[in-house]
C-alpha cells in the first residue's frame, strides 16, 4: 500500500480524534458536581444524569493519556477536567458499606451517591487506570499509591479470595475462567509498570499468569476462541461454553501482541495474530452485510443474547487497533488488507458527520439502531483510544516516531 494512502488514513484518524475530543469537552462535563455525564444524545443533549464508574475512570484515563503523550492535547481545560473527574472518583467511587473498603460502585447519582454495585472487578480496574494515569501527569504520589493498593486488592480477589466481591458461590454455578478478567489484569499491569522497572519486576509473574489464562481460551484444536472456559482450560457445557465474542478476542489479540513485543516472545506474537485476530475475524465478519457480529455460537446455534447480530462500535475499534498494530510489527500485506476492510466499514457506518462522535449500535444491515452517542456502557474511551492508537501507529509507519 502506498505511503499516500497511509497518510490519508493518518489524516482521517487525526481529524476524527479532534472531533471526538471536542464533542466530549463540550457536552460531558458536570460543572456543578464534578465528573462526567455519559448519557448523551446524538446532538449532545444529556438525557440521563446517572454516572457510571467504568466510564468516569475511562474518561479520566483518556484525557490524561492524550494530555501526556500528544502535544496538541496539552491544554489546560483537558487537564482540569481530568483532575475534576479524578477527585469525583476518589470521593465517591468506593462504597465500603458493601463489605470491603475497596469495593467500588457501578453507578452513582449525579452528586455521587451509590445506586448499584456489580460483583465484579471492572469498576475497580478503571479506577486504577484513572488514578495511575492522572498521577503521571500531576506527579501526585499518593494517587499512584492509591492505584497500586487497589491493584493489589484486585489480584487478591482474583487469585486468592473472591469473597470481598460479595458474590456467593452457588452449588450449581461452577468456577469459570472468563477471558475478561486476565485481559484486564494484563492491561493494568501494562499501565502500572510503564517506565517503572520495580513494578515491572513485581508484576512479572502476574503477567505470565495472565497470558496463560488467556491462552486457555484457544479451543477446538485452535479453531475457536471461546469467551468462557473452566479454570483448567476445558470447554464448558451449554450456551456459556459455546459463546464467542469476536471483538473481545481481537482486543485480547493486541493486548497479547503488545506484551509479547515487550517480552521478545516471537511465538506469542504469532499466536496473538493467528489465533486471537485471524480466527475471530474470519468467523465473526458478516459476509453478507459487512461488519463484525457481536456474539456467535461456536456450534452455529442462535446465540441467546438478543443483540448477537448487531454491529457495535467497540469491536470495530479493537479490530482497527489489532490489525494496524500487527502490520506495524510484521509488515505483512494481508494484515493491512484486513485493517483496510474494517476501516472502510467503520468510517462509513459509525461516524456521525453532522454532530460529531460515533453512533454505537447498528442493526445487522448497518443502519443506526440506537442513535445516542453515550450511555451506560459507551463513553469517552473505545473510540478515542482507537483513534489515538491508530494515529500513533501510523506515525511510526510514516515517520518512525513511536514504537506503539
Amino acid at each position: 500500500m502506498s505511503k499516500e494512502i497511509l497518510e490519508q488514513y493518518r489524516q482521517r484518524f487525526r481529524c476524527e480524534l479532534d472531533r471526538v475530543v471536542d464533542f466530549w469537552l463540550k457536552y460531558s462535563h458536570d460543572q456543578q458536581y464534578g465528573g462526567f455525564f455519559t448519557c448523551i444524545g446524538k446532538d449532545g443533549k444529556v438525557y440521563d444524569e446517572l454516572k457510571y464508574v467504568w466510564l468516569q475512570g475511562r474518561q479520566v484515563w483518556m484525557y490524561c493519556r492524550l494530555y501526556r503523550t500528544m502535544e496538541r492535547f496539552r491544554r489546560p481545560e483537558i487537564l482540569e477536567a481530568a483532575k475534576a473527574g479524578g477527585a469525583f472518583l476518589q470521593r465517591f467511587a468506593r462504597v465500603p458499606s458493601v463489605g470491603s473498603p475497596w469495593k467500588c460502585a457501578f453507578c452513582l447519582t449525579r452528586d455521587g451517591r451509590a445506586v448499584k454495585v456489580q460483583r465484579t472487578i471492572f469498576s475497580e480496574c478503571f479506577y486504577i487506570m484513572a488514578m495511575d494515569e492522572l498521577a503521571r501527569v500531576t506527579g501526585d504520589q499518593d494517587m499512584q499509591s492509591d492505584a497500586e493498593k487497589m491493584m493489589d486488592q484486585l489480584v487478591h480477589w482474583v487469585r486468592v479470595d473472591p469473597s470481598g466481591l460479595g458474590r456467593p458461590q452457588m452449588p450449581g454455578d461452577p468456577p469459570v475462567n472468563s477471558m475478561a478478567v486476565p485481559m484486564m489484569l494484563l492491561c493494568l499491569l501494562n499501565q502500572l509498570s510503564e517506565g517503572r522497572p520495580v513494578l515491572a519486576q513485581k508484576y512479572g509473574e502476574l503477567g505470565d499468569w495472565c497470558v496463560k489464562q488467556i491462552l486457555q481460551h484457544i479451543q477446538r484444536d485452535g479453531a475457536a476462541i471461546l469467551e468462557n472456559v473452566s479454570p483448567e482450560g476445558k470447554e464448558l457445557p451449554g450456551c456459556q461454553g459455546r459463546l464467542q465474542n469476536p471483538g473481545h478476542a481481537l482486543e485480547a489479540g493486541w493486548f497479547l501482541l503488545q506484551y509479547a513485543q515487550e517480552q521478545g516472545d516471537a511465538q506469542l506474537q504469532r499466536t496473538a495474530v493467528d489465533k486471537f485476530m485471524e480466527v475471530p475475524f474470519l468467523s465473526g465478519w458478516d459476509k453478507q452485510h459487512g461488519g463484525l457480529f457481536y456474539f456467535l455460537d461456536v456450534d452455529g446455534h442462535c446465540p441467546t443474547q438478543l443483540e448477537w447480530n448487531m454491529k457495535l462500535w467497540w469491536p470495530h475499534c479493537e479490530a482497527l487497533i489489532a490489525y494496524l498494530m500487527a502490520y506495524t510489527h510484521s509488515r505483512e500485506d494481508m494484515l493491512l488488507q484486513r485493517f483496510s476492510q474494517v476501516y472502510d466499514y467503520t468510517f462509513s457506518h459509525f461516524s456521525d458527520a453532522e454532530h460529531g462522535e460515533w453512533f454505537g449500535y447498528l442493526n445487522q444491515q448497518g443502519s443506526v439502531a440506537l442513535d445516542f452517542k453515550g450511555g451506560p456502557f459507551k463513553g469517552f474511551f473505545h473510540v478515542p483510544r482507537c483513534l489515538y492508537m491508530c494515529e500513533r501507529l501510523l506515525d511510526s509507519l510514516l515517520d518512525g516516531k513511536c514504537k506503539d
